[in-house]
């Protein structure tokens, strides 16, 4: 079945060092019910785009590599029959409904490395 990485755009994320659990109830949530379903197979949440680092050739700048008013705050990789299917899926998203977004991107090639 393919596999499809969900990338989450928002302000920023919740995933501070010092968020509270309330404060990460929603997408916790979301990720116990997609859970459930079977159909999520990884799921990575970033810290705050001011934690993150950029590289380029002239060397290394603070923050993320574009600036914009919305950063990638994490990405899920599921499982699901089609296209379709995982648009149905990744609609759900909490951040869909509070202004966010999501991009839905199949999955060419690639997996986890073995040590």
């Amino acid at each position: 079945m393919p596999h499809f990485a969900v990338l989450i755009y928002t302000e920023d994320s919740t995933h501070a060092a010092d968020a509270t659990e309330e404060n990460l109830a929603v997408p916790d949530a979301h990720g116990r019910a997609l859970t459930e379903t079977g159909s999520l197979l990884a799921a990575y949440a970033f810290t705050p785009r001011d934690l993150a680092r950029s590289i380029r050739a002239s060397g290394v700048t603070l923050g993320p590599f574009i600036d914009s008013r919305e950063v990638v705050a994490g990405v899920y990789i599921i499982e699901a029959s089609t296209f379709e299917d995982a648009l149905t899926i990744a609609a759900t998203n909490p951040e869909v409904q509070r202004g966010g977004g999501v991009e839905v991107r199949l999955i060419h090639s690639g997996g986890t490395v073995e040590t």
